[in-house]
């Protein structure tokens, strides 16, 4: 099967990339007072803002379910799985490094605030669980489909089950990615549901994208389907309560922010599928092959990882608006710039961090036998 690179990812991957650094710059260091939901500006700030992290996890999925395919497709998808485990893992560690205070560390200060599971974990947490389910339904296109969109569908409508989950019998680094208790930011449920509904549109275009007026079908039903569930999967959700009598359902309608905003990733999807062609040599696309290295830089100089200097220490909920939009819009060029400079593209760092493991394993196996 003739297998297609689907350019648009890159775009849609810059896209929520480059709104997650205005969002985290803004909501970090503006101040309190002008946090105002009546001003429509900041409502549309904010609007889009939580179209960010589902837009991440969808585009993730999507992405890293393909390339399992097409490699399978050639048959050999061997060398791509071992791949996908390794930057799980890798994602994962990334993680909790970029919570640890070096400083602090070597004083002798520790606590437990690095196990808070945050992005990275969470995505390198799905990756793996995507790889299980390829490797036992790769033979079966069909039903790896339809146990992806179940599974998606599942994690969405249960969300009231699971909302203010506490599970004080697990280790500490376990409940994390099941609770917000202890400080974690993401925890597994609900947003890896994005990353099956992700892989599960991949199993589609991979099976049809060569097919002809694919795109423009595939754009219009983006389209169609997103605004349905924008604006109706409350009612849909209301009407199955109604006929069930499951109050999970009523619960689930009644707090109903996942499928909406899969309906706002769909429509994005549309958007830039539509303008892929304008696009896909554009500097977007590049700065859609970088978003680890921007992520991790970002990360570093808002929240000061290792070193516990950054933005957030000197400016915390300081600035005004239109400092919070310059600056925002500084840090985004100043970030790109490190990520063009230092980074050619993500396996860059997952180079780095993968002998910086590998130097911090092997120092770990020298210093054991001392500690016994």
């Amino acid at each position: 099967m003739q297998t297609i690179r689907l350019y648009f990812i890159d775009t849609v991957r810059a896209f929520a990339i480059l709104m997650m650094l205005q969002g985290h710059f803004i909501d970090t260091l503006i101040h309190p007072g002008f946090r105002d939901p009546s001003n429509a500006l900041y409502r549309v700030w904010l609007y889009f803002r939580g179209i960010t992290a589902p837009t991440f996890f969808t585009i993730s999925g999507l992405v890293f379910m393909y390339l399992l395919l097409r490699a399978y497709a050639k048959g050999d998808d061997a060398p791509r799985i071992r791949k996908g485990l390794s930057r799980g893992i890798l994602l994962i560690g990334i993680g909790y490094s970029l919570r640890i205070n070096v400083f602090n560390w070597l004083t002798g200060h520790f606590n437990t605030n690095f196990l808070a599971v945050d992005v990275l974990q969470c995505i390198g947490l799905s990756l793996i669980l995507l790889v299980g389910l390829h490797l036992i339904l790769k033979r079966h296109s069909y039903v790896l489909s339809t146990v992806l969109a179940i599974f998606g569908t599942a994690c969405f409508v249960t969300e009231p089950l699971y909302r203010h989950l506490a599970v004080p019998a697990l280790p500490l680094f376990l409940e994390n990615y099941l609770s917000k208790a202890h400080g974690s930011v993401f925890t597994i449920l609900p947003w890896l549901g994005y990353t099956a509904y992700g892989a599960w549109l991949a199993t589609v275009f991979f099976r049809h994208v060569h097919r002809p007026r694919f795109k423009l079908l595939t754009i219009l039903t983006f389209l169609g389907v997103g605004l349905l569930l924008i604006h109706c999967s409350s009612w849909f959700l209301i009407q199955l309560y109604h006929a069930t009598d499951v109050e999970l359902l009523k619960a689930s309608a009644n707090y109903n922010y996942l499928f909406t905003r899969f309906g706002n990733v769909l429509v994005l999807f549309a958007l830039f599928y539509t303008f892929e062609r304008f696009l896909k040599q554009s500097l977007i696309t590049k700065i859609g092959q970088k978003t680890l290295s921007i992520y991790v830089i970002h990360f570093i100089l808002i929240y000061g990882s290792y070193t516990g200097y950054g933005l957030k220490r000197y400016f915390s909920q300081s600035l005004t608006p239109t400092e919070a939009i310059l600056g925002a819009l500084g840090f985004i060029v100043l970030v790109c710039l490190i990520a063009f400079h230092y980074a050619k593209t993500n396996a860059f760092l997952y180079g780095f961090f993968g002998r910086l493991f590998g130097k911090l394993r092997k120092l770990f196996q020298l210093i054991r036998p001392s500690i016994k």
